[in-house]
């Protein structure tokens, strides 16, 4: 039951975080023109996108400042902190002035509320990996590690489920422009507050407090630097998932708008429909992990990415319906699975426990930073040059360098370091 109950606390707390961040995304459309000079609605766009990609950039200093605080301090403490800098980092967007009133200020203090957020994420997914799967039982290890998953894309479709409230029951498309943007900002600042109370309530892991040796208080790099198989993993296994995922649900939804020609609405239902499915599909792919292993899953995911991205991309932007949209979509986040339902808990599983959140944390953050953050705006410039096509294959291209890492790697289940730590501990009780 104290298991369950921190799994539980621990994923409400990042569907919070995540639920902040995807905002940004999800009402990009409504809010680029408060924070920009007129223009375009690519050109505004572009804009905006460019702030979510500086979110990115600090997405790293977060992962090693909460990795070493995770380490060092426990999984529990840096999940707290994480999660009160989304706070502020969301309350910051939703009082801001826009570009009309406070001129050049307005976009100064949108990129400062997004470092904060970047920070904040940058942190959390390290940790919550880490915490998600120490806590786990070795049997079930990926079906509840998979939960990372359900509640970051159940952040994300409460982010879409407020703005399809907004759109269709509360407020017409004038007040929803004019100031109903601010309104899920300032209901994230709140759940952020939720969040971090149950957190507090959460236990820490048996791996944490029954690690041998604690970690020094040598630099990261240094630390990192005994594993650098490890962290080639981590980011080679990380360059094409987080492409793939970034453009079939954040970028989507302006993808369906600006290139297919769906209303904002279709969009929104669209992506709402096939993120609550991809949402159900992560404990089960994350449980047929526990049975076959986590490289199939990856290989699956590898091979299938490379043959089919530029033709789904190619139909999707000549795309006659919503439908036809849907299915299409479908289709490439059940593909996605393959990685989003385990990246976690294979990365949790290369590294010992002294510099596991870490080790999982900063260079995810890296690769994160370097290809998810940059995958909108690229995919952007491409079509603002009238060559949207080179996007589909750089996708596919990010996908087959991390098909060459899941060819050559090892079977984490069954090389666990979380498995020989948690051994190790149990030979120190008996002796």
């Amino acid at each position: 039951m104290n298991r369950l109950r921190s799994i539980f606390g621990g994923s409400v707390g990042n569907l919070v975080e995540w639920y902040d961040w995807y905002v940004y995304a999800a009402f990009a459309l409504y809010f680029a023109h408060a924070f920009f000079p007129q223009g375009d609605q690519t050109a505004q766009l572009l804009n905006a996108a460019a702030v979510f990609a500086i979110g990115f950039l600090v997405r790293p200093l977060g992962g090693w400042l909460f990795g070493r605080l995770a380490d060092r301090r426990g999984r529990r403490y840096a999940l707290s902190v994480s999660v009160m800098l989304m706070c502020a980092g969301s309350l910051l967007i939703a009082v801001t002035p826009g570009y009309a009133t406070i001129g050049v200020a307005a976009p100064v203090v949108l990129v400062l509320a997004r470092l904060l957020q970047g920070l904040s994420v940058g942190g959390e997914y390290g940790t919550s990996a880490t915490y998600l799967a120490e806590i786990a039982t070795r049997e079930h290890r990926g079906f509840y590690a998979s939960f990372q998953y359900v509640t970051l894309i159940m952040g994300q479709l409460i982010a879409l489920a407020v703005l399809l409230l907004l759109q269709f029951v509360f407020l017409t498309a004038a007040q929803l422009e004019a100031w109903g943007w601010r309104i899920p900002f300032a209901i994230g600042a709140a759940c952020a507050l939720v969040a971090l109370w149950l957190r507090r309530g959460i236990d820490e892991t048996e791996s944490f407090t029954r690690q041998a040796t604690p970690p020094g208080r040598a630099g990261a790099l240094r630390l990192l630097a005994a594993y650098p198989r490890e962290v080639a993993i981590v980011v080679g296994l990380t360059m094409g998932g987080t492409v793939a995922f970034y453009t079939y649900t954040t970028y989507m939804q302006k993808f369906l708008v600006n290139t297919a020609g769906l209303t904002r609405a279709e969009s929104s239902l669209v992506s709402a429909a096939t993120l609550f499915i991809f949402m159900c599909l992560q404990p089960l792919f994350g449980a047929l992990s526990d049975r076959i292993g986590r490289r199939p899953l990856l290989l699956a995911f590898g091979v299938l990415g490379v043959a089919l991205t530029v033709p789904l991309l190619d139909a999707l932007g000549r795309a006659q319906s919503a439908a036809q949209a849907f299915w299409l979509i479908l289709a490439a986040l059940v593909i996605v699975s393959g990685y989003t339902s385990i990246n976690a808990v294979v990365k949790a599983e290369l590294f010992p426990v002294g510099i596991r959140a870490l080790g999982v944390g900063l260079p995810y953050a890296l690769a994160v930073s370097l290809f998810g953050g940059t995958a909108e705006y690229i995919a952007l410039w491409f079509k603002s040059v009238g060559r949207e096509s080179g996007y589909y294959w750089y996708v596919t291209g990010c996908i087959a360098c991390s098909l060459a890492v899941y060819g050559a790697m090892r079977e984490t289940r069954s090389t666990s370091r979380i498995d020989r730590d948690q051994g190790a501990s149990m030979e120190r009780m008996r002796s």
